[in-house]
């Protein structure tokens, strides 16, 4: 029953996952194409890299110059992780919060299936999404690879960089999923995602330039994501762990919440 909660999921929502997939995979490619003309662009460089150092740390303008410097900080840096967790924390919210307070949950918890499993099966579909968008995102950058010319990425820094990226999505859909699942509010689980986007961002950015705040840093899901540089140094298992832990943490409070409150009456 829970691998036809699981197809049923992904069915239903075939429409919204692929549009997302398509759409972050689209501002990738745009970007990506642009390579040849804003990267190797010296002036450009060469006033980027005049920036205070705190202000290229911030917005993580290291090395703007080579390919991977660009990629870090445009492709992968800010725009299409922002994009993922917006998409992330509205599937992960959707999954159970948003059809609870919809009412179309009740139509499915009355048919003979357990409410751990049915959370779980919605919980991976929402997973299956995200993996679906990184998918998508590899195969369009390995297409264009030769021709936008940042061929000093190496086809698996680059496999390496996307599956961070994946975990990365992973993580915020988990922590709207939970909030969703164990309080049964959506808007809860909307502004938990979000604000935890928000914080973990501006603790990989911003506020570590401040006296006596680096520490902030290292728990921060954007640091774990980005850190180590995967386009240049390959996976980073460590950050791999702790982005798919805190996913499990997050879904398993959600699931299990779930499992024990009343299921409010929508409509």
């Amino acid at each position: 029953m829970s691998s036809t909660v699981f197809r049923k999921h992904l069915t239903d929502n075939r429409r919204g996952f692929l549009g997302w997939a398509l759409a972050i995979t689209a501002v990738a490619a745009m970007y990506s194409s642009m390579w040849p003309v804003l990267g190797r662009n010296s002036s450009l460089s060469s006033a980027i890299n005049s920036f205070p150092t705190a202000m290229r740390d911030a917005f993580h303008l290291q090395d703007y110059g080579t390919a991977a410097g660009y990629f870090g900080s445009t492709v992968f840096g800010l725009l299409v992780p922002i994009l993922l967790a917006v998409f992330a924390v509205a599937a992960g919210t959707k999954s159970i919060a948003g059809d609870e307070e919809a009412g179309t949950l009740d139509l499915v918890l009355a048919h003979p299936v357990r409410r751990v499993r049915l959370a779980a099966a919605r919980w991976l579909a929402v997973l299956a999404a995200i993996v679906l968008v990184g998918v998508v995102l590899l195969l369009v950058e390995l297409a264009i690879r030769v021709p936008a010319e940042f061929t000093t990425i190496s086809t698996a820094n680059l496999a390496a960089m996307t599956f961070q990226l994946v975990l990365f999505g992973c993580c915020f859909a988990s922590i709207a999923f939970g909030i969703g699942a164990y309080t049964g509010r959506r808007l809860y689980a909307v502004v938990g995602g979000a604000y935890a986007t928000v914080a973990s961002y501006l603790c990989d950015s911003f506020l570590p330039q401040i006296n006596g705040l680096h520490w902030v840093q290292a728990i921060s899901p954007f640091s774990w994501y980005l850190g180590g540089d995967p386009l240049r140094n390959g996976i980073q298992w460590t950050h791999c762990a702790l982005l798919a832990g805190l996913s499990l943490c997050c879904a398993a409070v959600g699931i299990r919440g779930f499992d024990r409150r009343d299921v409010a009456q929508g409509g």
